[in-house]
């Protein structure tokens, strides 16, 4: 690494230097080999603290650092995205913004972006987890935010696990019931966007459905 710099190395590499050594029958490499091959990466930044003891050779300390070092990860990504992407113009901005906290979960996350007059983002917030649908989507919270923040509008975004972006007849009443919230209320609700890894549906879009 010092030699020829952290990107010439593997994703075992890089992990083995984390975990520092091995366990008593395998070296670093070899473990993280291991952990890699039950958690790939694009699993690995959800694994929880018991997923990684269930590996064996990674016990308490181990699984600590695992996870220490991606939420560190996150967080540097987090401050990148909110330098870049102070302006999200569109609902590809939205949904290329949003990839990286909601692809790949196994349960509906639901997220708010607030914006000011200029339409530069004032904050994302995630505010439920389930299955998105009316009775579990309370509109006071999703105000309630807008009001603190003073968002002149709000975008919502939740993802499907199923990785099928078109909406459910339960997306489309929430839909439908939040922009006319959002009408009353003299905060609109400019757009409703489903992403998975590969693409997005925007109600915006596809205004044919709602009056948006």
């Amino acid at each position: 690494m010092l030699l020829n710099g952290a990107s010439s190395l593997s994703d075992s590499e890089l992990l083995a230097i984390i975990l520092r050594n091995g366990s008593k029958d395998k070296n670093a490499i070899q473990l993280a080999i291991d952990v890699l091959k039950k958690f790939p990466l694009t699993a690995i930044r959800d694994c929880s603290y018991y997923d990684l003891l269930s590996i064996y050779g990674i016990g308490s300390v181990k699984a600590i650092d695992i996870l220490a070092a991606i939420e560190f990860g996150k967080r540097i990504f987090l401050k990148n995205v909110e330098k870049k992407r102070m302006f999200l113009s569109n609902p590809k901005d939205i949904w290329l913004d949003a990839k990286y906290y909601i692809v790949d979960l196994k349960q509906e996350y639901f997220y708010c972006y607030y914006f000011n007059n200029r339409q530069e983002l004032l904050e994302r917030k995630l505010l439920f987890m389930g299955t998105i649908n009316r009775s579990v989507v309370h509109p006071r919270e999703i105000f309630k935010e807008a009001y603190r923040l003073s968002a002149s509008s709000i975008i919502c975004v939740h993802n499907h696990p199923s990785g099928s972006i078109q909406p459910s007849k339960e997306d489309i009443l929430l839909t439908d019931h939040l922009v006319k919230i959002g009408q009353l209320q003299g905060i609109p609700v400019r757009d409703h966007i489903i992403v998975c890894e590969d693409s997005y549906y925007s109600f915006f879009e596809h205004r044919n459905i709602l009056n948006l």
